[in-house]
């Protein structure tokens, strides 16, 4: 008995069968080799396919459309190059993005140096350009009772002008305290008759400069201070509120500075006696707030999730544009052929 009479006997079940699977109806001839004699039930390996079919069924979800059902428009051709350039051009924006160092400023309260000691490196470089250098020098006051007139450790003094003038360069710390340092002549053997305190301010820095390109800060403040043009007698004063500043790099290394603000006026003190000797002061108080800046970089899986939705996204509203288009024509062709009979 051959297998199309056993199938027109109902002798085995062709519920296993792979073409039953597939929703084809099922003849018997193609059992062939994988008939069991005497069973009329496929063999193991044929329930092996069977499965292999069902589970295919299960877990693909991107059913393949084949190119024959789907129907190519000039309109979806140009949708589908805008949108190709469109998610070109934001593919390269994030991309420029993701490989960009940002720097994030932050604000707390706190001393971020706790390891100075309490003090703050200052770097003074001032001209004078109408005082000799033998009057010349640099006193230091504070609120913890630190008086110090005529400061000389890490100083230089250069004349100028064929020594009628003269360029001050120093480096001294000062506590984190309110206080001020002044040039004068106070610390003189011999007051001149009239000192001219009309000056340039050649640089003014504490701690450490920080120079990054993308970090908009205060760090030398008076920076080409001119006051050539001033009254030769009068003092000046210069108030400044110093900032703590912190800059840490992408590999968490820390650099410690300050910035600060300035506020100036310039008058011609008296007293009792007549006229006080003028000076130049810079009166500093220190800010508790502290401003920190972070290098910071785009994650790589916040990149490849941005650049997931660009493509996904410009996709789905490029086909629900197109899709909107090809139907309004397909309607409009049938109102035209509808006019037309």
């Amino acid at each position: 008995m051959n297998v199309s009479e056993l199938y027109s006997m109902q002798l085995f079940s062709c519920s296993a069968c792979p073409l039953a699977v597939e929703g084809l109806r099922c003849t018997g001839r193609h059992h062939g080799l994988h008939l069991s004699p005497g069973l009329g039930r496929c063999r193991p390996s044929c329930r092996r396919w069977r499965q292999q079919v069902n589970l295919k069924h299960w877990l693909d979800i991107y059913r393949k459309v084949p190119r024959d059902l789907t129907q190519p428009t000039y309109t979806g051709a140009f949708i589908s190059i805008c949108c190709c350039v469109f998610m070109l051009f934001l593919f390269l924006s994030e991309l420029t993005g993701f490989i960009t160092t940002e720097i994030v400023n932050e604000l707390y309260v706190d001393d971020p140096d706790k390891d100075s000691g309490g003090k703050i490196e200052v770097n003074l470089n001032i001209s004078l350009p109408n005082l000799s250098c033998d009057v010349v020098g640099l006193d230091i006051q504070d609120e913890m009772g630190r008086h110090e007139v005529g400061h000389i450790d890490n100083s230089m003094k250069l004349p100028l002008n064929n020594g009628k003038g003269c360029r001050f360069e120093g480096q001294f710390s000062i506590n984190k305290v309110p206080g001020n340092f002044h040039v004068s002549t106070h610390s003189a053997t011999a007051q001149p008759d009239s000192p001219d305190m009309t000056h340039v301010v050649n640089k003014l820095t504490f701690g450490e400069i920080i120079e990054v390109k993308n970090v908009q800060a205060a760090f030398n403040a008076l920076a080409r201070a001119d006051k050539r043009s001033s009254n030769p007698l009068a003092s000046h004063d210069y108030v400044l509120k110093i900032v703590p500043t912190v800059y840490e790099d992408l590999k968490a290394n820390q650099r410690f500075s300050y910035q600060y603000t300035v506020a100036q006026k310039e008058y011609v003190a008296y007293s009792h006696t007549g006229r006080i000797i003028p000076a130049i002061w810079f009166r500093y108080d220190l800010s508790p707030i502290t401003v920190k800046y972070v290098e910071r970089q785009q994650p790589l899986y916040r990149f490849i999730t941005t650049i997931c939705a660009i493509i996904g996204g410009t996709f789905t509203v490029a086909g629900i544009i197109d899709s909107c288009i090809f139907t309004a024509s397909e309607a409009w062709k049938k109102i035209q052929l509808g006019k037309m009979h």
